[in-house]
């Protein structure tokens, strides 16, 4: 493997899109992974990606940074918060989220299951 590996989300290995979600994903080699999210205004987990996955939250565990938009989570244990951009966040299984406002949310996620795998369908 070389010691430097690039890829572009202009042109990436996967996209996933369900409803009101672009999932636009890169495989850098060596089991790593990173991932472009973005979500339309109106989106919601739970009525976008559930139906999908069949999961009573979301079990990604999402490590990444916005570079756009709103998005409120809130999680199991009762914590919550709202993310934008330029902030950088670590959010645990066991949530629900929604995008705020009018404007698409947008962020990178850098763990690599969760950019491999997140909102596919089980099987």
């Amino acid at each position: 493997m070389p010691g430097i590996t690039t890829k572009d989300f202009s042109d990436p290995d996967e996209v996933r899109a369900p409803q009101k979600t672009k999932i636009e994903a890169v495989d850098l080699g060596n089991g790593v992974k990173a991932a472009r999210f973005t979500m339309e205004p109106g989106w919601r987990w739970s009525e976008c990606i559930k139906p999908v996955v069949g999961t009573d939250s979301c079990q990604g565990h999402h490590i990444g940074a916005a570079i756009g938009g709103r998005l409120h989570v809130t999680h199991a244990d009762g914590s919550e918060a709202e993310i934008g951009p330029g902030q950088a966040y670590h959010i645990e299984p066991g949530h629900d989220a929604w995008v705020v406002g009018d404007e698409p949310f947008m962020a990178f996620e850098f763990e690599a299951t969760t950019a491999a795998t997140y909102a596919e369908s089980p099987g």
